[in-house]
């Protein structure tokens, strides 16, 4: 199987280390390009800054091709700034986005990178061991539609959730050694 993952900014390599360790059939790409996009089974969207993101997006010619794969069921992983990329709506922006998951984002929502913390949360689909989740001026998700499956809040904060073939984190498991987040993704993804 092979993966690609966006490598334009943010922890690709981390994301590419979890993946190759999660099963031993797992390939990665690193992808900058539409030309890269050809014959992965499988995204991930790493964090970063969402509206610089959005921006290397378009100027790279990858916002239209990712929206066509998400479009037509290859699954895709974001995480924090990728999450954000995934939402059909960001509240109080018009950055480019992919709008490929029927969710609500407030960018920024936790405050600032001096505000980035730590804690465990409970993913019920993930087991009874908490997962503990790293938080870097995070967002999160308000709302979401009749099809997104709620896999995790902080408080009353939505920070992770799927909508079939979509998997969103406002966290940041690539810089845990906890490797289930990205193992829940290649195990649920890819299912039918």
């Amino acid at each position: 199987m092979l993966i690609g993952v966006l490598a334009l900014q943010g922890a690709f390599r981390e994301h590419e280390k979890m993946l190759r360790a999660c099963k031993e059939n797992i390939e990665t790409r690193q992808v900058r390009l539409p030309g890269q996009l050809e014959g992965i089974d499988g995204l991930v969207i790493p964090g970063g800054e969402s509206t610089t993101m959005g921006k290397l997006m378009i100027e790279f010619g990858l916002l239209d091709p990712i929206r066509a794969l998400g479009s037509r069921g290859v699954p895709i992983f974001g995480t924090c700034a990728g999450l954000i990329m995934l939402a059909k709506d960001i509240v109080g922006s018009d950055q480019p986005s992919l709008g490929l998951m029927d969710i609500s984002v407030e960018r920024n929502a936790f405050g600032r990178q001096v505000e980035s913390f730590e804690d465990d949360l409970d993913i019920p689909d993930m087991g009874e061991d908490p997962f503990r989740a790293v938080f870097i001026r995070a967002p999160y998700i308000l709302s979401v539609g009749s099809g997104v499956k709620v896999l995790a809040q902080f408080g009353d904060k939505i920070v992770f959730a799927r909508q079939g073939h979509l998997l969103a984190a406002a966290f940041h498991p690539e810089l845990t050694g906890d490797y289930r987040v990205h193992r829940y993704f290649l195990e649920t993804a890819f299912v039918d």
